[in-house]
């Protein structure tokens, strides 16, 4: 690479890791004022094992976040094969632009959407009687299925058809093809998929935040209502320990369509 690619490429991952390092860094401060060092210190990693309001809103993000990511695949997988394997039928462009808009819609404009479908719902079918966990994950589903059809789609795509007429051949039905020949290859897209869905959702505070209710508050719309005074170290030892178990996360995947491309080659 040239001199000024080299520059461009050390300037581009600087500003996007050195705020993350400097986060890390200051989880380790004694000192309760997050901008002043006051010495080396773990025991915020303590403390924050011992908020119970932390832990809650933790373990709320993480059931809406597998719930809705588990839906988004399932959703987004089945409209990634209709797009590419059943070929031009009416109504294909508007289905394509449907399945994409979530893509580009603002999160504000998404968010106040579906509140207003919540509310109407319980005006007309008397559910739900409050928003709550089952409302996020709706949303959050709808969210990040748009998400996943672009991963499988271009998986899809690439898939040698003669694998899934060879199991046709031989007399499978489409149901066994899909299960037993076309689900275990485009697995690694499927994983992927599920987990920018998770990752999607549970980063997720403005859609989050028109669809939920008491009881049912998530770690970012918590974090925001802490960090609007001061960030203090507990936050940046939360963000820490969130950084790290999802770098862990996307390392293992990525070994995983590591190994599953060299062995397909």
């Amino acid at each position: 690479m040239s001199r000024f690619l080299k520059i461009s490429l050390f300037a581009g991952f600087s500003f996007l890791y050195i705020p993350i390092f400097i986060l890390i860094f200051y989880s380790f401060n004694a000192s309760k004022r997050g901008a002043v060092w006051g010495g080396f210190s773990t025991e915020w990693y303590g403390k924050l094992l011992q908020d119970q309001q932390i832990l809650d809103a933790a373990w709320i993000s993480f059931k809406v976040a597998f719930l809705s990511a588990s839906g988004a695949v399932i959703i987004g997988t089945l409209a990634a094969v209709v797009l590419v394997r059943m070929g031009k039928f009416r109504g294909r462009s508007m289905f394509s632009g449907l399945v994409s808009a979530p893509l580009v819609m603002p999160e504000v404009i998404t968010g106040i959407s579906l509140l207003l479908l919540f509310i109407s719902f319980k005006e007309f079918l008397g559910w739900p009687q409050q928003r709550g966990i089952a409302t996020i994950v709706i949303a959050h589903t709808t969210f990040t299925a748009a998400f996943v059809v672009l991963v499988v789609q271009s998986r899809l795509y690439a898939l040698d058809k003669s694998l899934e007429e060879a199991s046709a051949d031989l007399g499978a039905t489409p149901f066994e093809t899909f299960f037993y020949v076309t689900v275990p290859i485009i697995a690694p897209s499927l994983a992927a998929g599920w987990m920018l869905a998770f990752i999607l959702s549970f980063d997720d505070l403005v859609i989050a935040s028109f669809t939920s209710g008491p009881g049912s508050t998530t770690l970012p719309m918590l974090i925001y209502s802490k960090v609007k005074i001061a960030v203090s170290p507990d936050v940046n030892a939360l963000a820490t320990i969130i950084v790290v178990s999802i770098s862990l996360v996307i390392a293992a995947l990525a070994i995983f369509a590591f190994k599953n491309q060299k062995q397909e080659h």
